[in-house]
């Protein structure tokens, strides 16, 4: 499967669209190769694009005024990421986007996406269906993070997304979950143990 057709198969998934209608959807794209630690994103920068991510893995976080860093979100091949808040409203960004690895994204341009809204109907409906998807995700996130304790967020995210959990490095997971580095080596020690008994 070449990258236009990942690009038009997501597209395909939420809208049904011609032939020609694939196409100009793709065309609106171009296709960036990002190497590892190399941001896409950096506060006090707009966010001029939205990335979908043909292949590689990405995290985007904060920095608070004491220095740590907050995980808000990883995403991997066939996922999309950008600071969403930015991209929007074509406003300074507060997060960094960066590689964890080489990675080769399509980009969508926000004047080109408004074109695109503007020409076809169909076009809308998938974004608006993107934008209710990641408000949907977002509130789990955040009942999850209020009311399950840090060994039941590592032991749901492990079985919600095992594949991010083996790509992404132990620290910004710990970062995502709302624990240390170390807090998350204990819990996996002890379940190490567990297994072993």
């Amino acid at each position: 499967m070449d990258n236009a057709e990942k690009i038009v198969g997501y597209l395909k998934r939420f809208v049904d669209v011609t032939n020609e209608e694939a196409a100009i959807f793709n065309n609106h794209f171009k296709e960036t190769k990002v190497k590892k630690g190399q941001y896409i994103i950096q506060p006090e920068f707009t966010a001029k694009y939205r990335n979908y991510i043909l292949q590689g893995s990405f995290r985007a976080y904060i920095i608070d005024e004491k220095g740590n860093d907050h995980t808000i979100s990883f995403a991997i091949d066939d996922w999309w990421i950008t600071d969403i808040n930015s991209y929007i409203y074509q406003q300074p960004a507060t997060m960094f986007v960066v590689a964890m690895e080489d990675s080769l994204i399509l980009q969508l341009d926000y004047e080109k996406e408004k074109e695109l809204k503007a020409g076809n109907h169909k076009y809308e409906t998938f974004f608006r269906t993107m934008a209710e998807r990641s408000l949907a995700f977002l509130q789990r996130r955040i009942v999850t993070n209020l009311t399950h304790s840090a060994e039941e967020r590592y032991d749901h995210f492990l079985k919600t997304y095992p594949a991010i959990a083996q790509r992404v490095p132990q620290y910004a997971l710990a970062s995502y979950l709302g624990m240390t580095t170390q807090f998350l080596s204990r819990i996996r020690k002890n379940k190490s143990k567990v297994k072993l008994v």
